[in-house]
C-alpha cells in the first residue's frame, strides 16, 4: 500500500526520491531511553498534593506510595523505572547522555534528507492492527512504534492516515513527515492522498 500511495503521488506530479536516514536503526533504543528518562524526571512531581491523584496514608511515605501506586498503570511504572535507572548516578553518561547524542544525530539525518525532499512517506507501523491485549510482551509493543518514534525524537511534524486495508479488512496506515514548522505541506499531501483513494 505504501507503493500505491507513492504511485498516486507520482500521478499527481510529485517527484519521488529515496533518501537515507543512517541513524534510524538506533531510534528505538534511543527513544526508550530518552522518553522514559524525561517522563521519570517530570513525573517526580506527582506527589498528590501539588500534582496528580491524591492517595491515602498514615504517614508521608505511605501517602506517596499509595498516590503513585494508584496513579500509574504497569507500563507507566515500567517506563518510570527505566528512566530513573538511566538518569541515576553512574548510568547517566552511559545511557541517557549517549542516547541524547544519538537523538541529535537522528535529527541531523532528517535535516539532510529535507535538503533533498519536502516530505517523507513511510509506513505507520510494520503490521496492521492487532487485537486488544494480543501482545502481552512489552518489547513486542515497543517494536510497533518503530516507524513513528524517529519523528518524535527529531521533533518533526508527521501525520498518519489510513490508506487501504489488508486481506482481513484491517486498515493500513501510511505516515507523512515534513520539515520543522511546515505542517501545511504534510496536510496538503495527506489530503491529496485521501482524495486519490476516492477517485
Amino acid at each position: 500500500t505504501l507503493k500505491e500511495a507513492i504511485n498516486k503521488l507520482e500521478i499527481q506530479g510529485c517527484e519521488i526520491e529515496e533518501v537515507s536516514i543512517p541513524h534510524l536503526k538506533y531510534a528505538l533504543p534511543t527513544y526508550y531511553l530518552v522518553a522514559p528518562s524525561e517522563a521519570s524526571s517530570n513525573l517526580s512531581r506527582f506527589d498528590g498534593v501539588r500534582y496528580g491523584l491524591q492517595g491515602c496514608g498514615d504517614n508521608l511515605r505511605d501517602f506517596y506510595e499509595d498516590t503513585r501506586t494508584k496513579g500509574f498503570g504497569r507500563e507507566v511504572k515500567r517506563r518510570i523505572l527505566i528512566g530513573t535507572f538511566a538518569l541515576s548516578e553512574g548510568y547517566f553518561d552511559e545511557y541517557y547522555l549517549k542516547a541524547s547524542k544519538v537523538r541529535r544525530l537522528i535529527a541531523m539525518d532528517f535535516e539532510k534528507a529535507f535538503e533533498k525532499v519536502d516530505a517523507l512517506i513511510l509506513p505507520t507501523t510494520a503490521t496492521t492492527a492487532f487485537k486488544f491485549n494480543e501482545k502481552k510482551n512489552p518489547l513486542e509493543m515497543y517494536m510497533s512504534d518503530i516507524f513513528t518514534i524517529p519523528m518524535n525524537l527529531a521533533g518533526i511534524p508527521a501525520i498518519s492516515i489510513p490508506f487501504g486495508k489488508d486481506n482481513k479488512g484491517l486498515p493500513i496506515g501510511i505516515q507523512i513527515a515534513g520539515k520543522w514548522f511546515e505542517e501545511g505541506e504534510i496536510f496538503q499531501i495527506s489530503y491529496a492522498l485521501e482524495q486519490s483513494k476516492e477517485s
